[in-house]
């Protein structure tokens, strides 16, 4: 069991450590009025861990203190994992990001898209190109997600099974398939919608490598980065140490856990949202895009990959507010683009957040969140439990606030 600690005095890179404490603060608030259970809160700065607070309770009916090595559901920041890994595999040539998804998934190869109707008669008609591996990247594939209540092939996931889980029993190869017989929202390439794409990304990998994804990121990931505790699914003997789930209620918080069921051995992979992960093992991966694809002497992706990762992928240098379908988001998607995998900050005025032009990461549906700042040189990390992410603006707060601490 790895704790995240604190490396270095803040002074010691240019950070103000009195200023750094408003971070505890704000999240304590949050904590003292029932509105978040825990926290734990990690900044960085030159690869070197400046700040670290945590406060809250892993079960706060059991008063049970959550801790920096606790285990959390990570939801969607699985997807740079996911996206890490593809590019590994994009570096060794094994495909382009133009590349037909059909190649690797074969029902992908004859898709129908939503034309009129609802959700109990569709109107569909073919797709005019193949949804392709950068697709899926960018999430223009077309594809969706059940939770979104905002359209009827929504409705169409729900009743196969598709809204917070997966239908049991059913393998990542089953789920792909099943997603290809239901109808894309819109043509391939034309919007941004968040969806189950990095979840098909992961069934590509897995065709592409030979490997379950688990396996591979195992192996190619989470081994070579000292990432010991992040897996699919609890390790054995380890629930004690997973918090509690909680969802938000009118006033305060209540347990969630059915919602967020982690299973020991889960029977879908999900690259999209099915990781558990303590603080330091993703304070790892972090730093490993910070520097450019390496960390301790390992090499993952090359310089110029995770640069090109992290720049805006919309079309005409579009942000997701411009060309996005509408998010249960905490803030405006304007002056925000997307790369493969993560989001990046394409204008920070019009974003409304003080910060910088190439910020990017990414969070979870229950409120985790990161973030890594090129040009600042800088990371953030916040892990908590709370369903969902758009309950309050945390994350772009804790942005501004980190930022403020900066002085030199």
């Amino acid at each position: 069991m790895a704790e995240l600690k604190q490396e270095v005095d803040p002074a010691e890179v240019g950070l103000d450590a009195d200023r750094l404490t408003r971070i505890d603060r704000y999240l304590q608030r949050y904590v003292d009025d029932g509105l978040l259970p825990n926290f734990v809160v990690a900044v960085t700065r030159d690869g070197s861990v400046a700040h670290v607070s945590s406060a809250g309770w892993q079960h706060v009916e059991d008063a049970v203190p959550v801790r920096t090595d606790t285990l959390f559901r990570i939801y969607s920041m699985t997807k740079p994992v996911t996206s890490v890994a593809a590019l590994m595999l994009y570096e060794q040539g094994a495909f382009q990001l133009s590349t037909p998804v059909g190649e690797f998934i074969p029902s992908f190869r004859d898709l129908r898209v939503y034309s009129g109707g609802s959700d109990l008669k569709q109107v569909t008609e073919p797709a005019l190109r193949p949804v392709t591996v950068g697709q899926l990247l960018t999430h223009t594939s077309g594809l969706t997600y059940g939770f979104h209540r905002n359209h009827p092939v929504d409705a169409l996931y729900r009743d196969r099974g598709f809204e917070w889980a997966s239908p049991r029993g059913t393998d990542l190869a089953a789920c792909c398939d099943i997603w290809a017989s239901l109808p894309l929202v819109f043509q391939p390439g034309a919007e941004w919608l968040y969806s189950v794409a990095t979840d098909v990304l992961g069934r590509v990998v897995e065709v592409a490598s030979g490997e379950f994804l688990d396996d591979f990121f195992a192996q190619q990931i989470f081994g070579p980065l000292g990432m010991r505790e992040t897996t699919f699914g609890v390790p054995d003997g380890q629930r004690s140490r997973l918090a509690r789930l909680y969802v938000r209620t009118a006033n305060r918080t209540a347990p969630g856990d059915a919602l967020g069921a982690a299973p020991v051995e889960p029977h879908m992979l999900s690259g999209g949202g099915g990781l558990i992960a303590t603080p330091y093992d993703y304070h790892r991966f972090s730093q490993m895009l910070l520097n450019g694809g390496e960390l301790d002497g390992v090499r993952l992706l090359s310089p110029r990959t995770v640069a090109f990762m992290t720049r805006n992928h919309l079309p005409d240098g579009k942000d997701l507010e411009s060309f996005g379908r509408p998010l249960y988001a905490e803030a405006p998607l304007r002056g925000v683009g997307f790369g493969l995998g993560v989001s990046v900050v394409l204008d920070p005025v019009r974003a409304g957040a003080l910060g910088n032009a190439g910020e990017y990461g990414w969070g979870g549906a229950a409120s985790t969140y990161f973030f890594v700042d090129p040009v600042e040189r800088t990371t953030l990390l916040l892990f908590t439990q709370l369903l969902p992410s758009s309950a309050y603006p945390i994350r772009l707060v804790l942005r501004q606030l980190v930022n403020q601490a900066i002085m030199a």
